[in-house]
């Protein structure tokens, strides 16, 4: 086992706002393009032209695993990620009001909560990123010298 985590990281000065992450997220999750139901958004700053892909962000503390009611969100430590269990989660949305990131979702059609769970290992908005705006790699391995420190003590902890 690599001592630290797979992590997707996040290059802002690299997205240039195409949405394709949104997209191969929700055809991979939902079976069609619904970028409401992307586990992935888009936050842009028109006035300066940037924009930051927002997600989960796997904490090992995770706030919204810490507001379950149910004990319905786990971390899973062979992955590196929170996990929601739909037989224990009763869709009351506390993970959503306590997720510091807003990276959790609720689809009002099903009445479930949703969010970013790595694709099994081969998150689809990498895949798709074409400008190169996401990695999903070893949390020593990231090339961007803050995220990366940013990434192991994370584990540490």
């Amino acid at each position: 086992m690599h001592p630290t985590p797979k992590v997707l990281a996040v290059d802002p000065q690299k997205c240039n706002g195409c949405k394709l992450c949104e997209i191969a997220c929700s055809l991979f999750h939902e079976g069609e393009v619904d970028p409401a139901r992307s586990r992935i958004h888009l936050l842009e700053w028109n006035i300066e032209g940037i924009f930051l892909p927002v997600l989960c962000q796997h904490c090992v503390d995770a706030p919204c695993k810490a507001a379950c009611p149910k004990d319905a969100i786990s971390w899973q430590d062979d992955w590196g990620r929170v996990v929601i269990d739909y037989d224990r989660c009763v869709s009351c949305q506390m993970c959503v009001a306590a997720c510091p990131f807003g990276a959790i979702g609720f689809d009002k059609a099903r009445e479930v909560v949703f969010k970013c769970d790595l694709c099994n290992g081969q998150p689809q908005c990498v895949n798709f990123c074409e400008p190169g705006a996401l990695k999903f790699a070893y949390a020593d391995r990231i090339p961007y010298p803050r995220i990366r420190q940013a990434a192991c003590i994370r584990r540490k902890y």
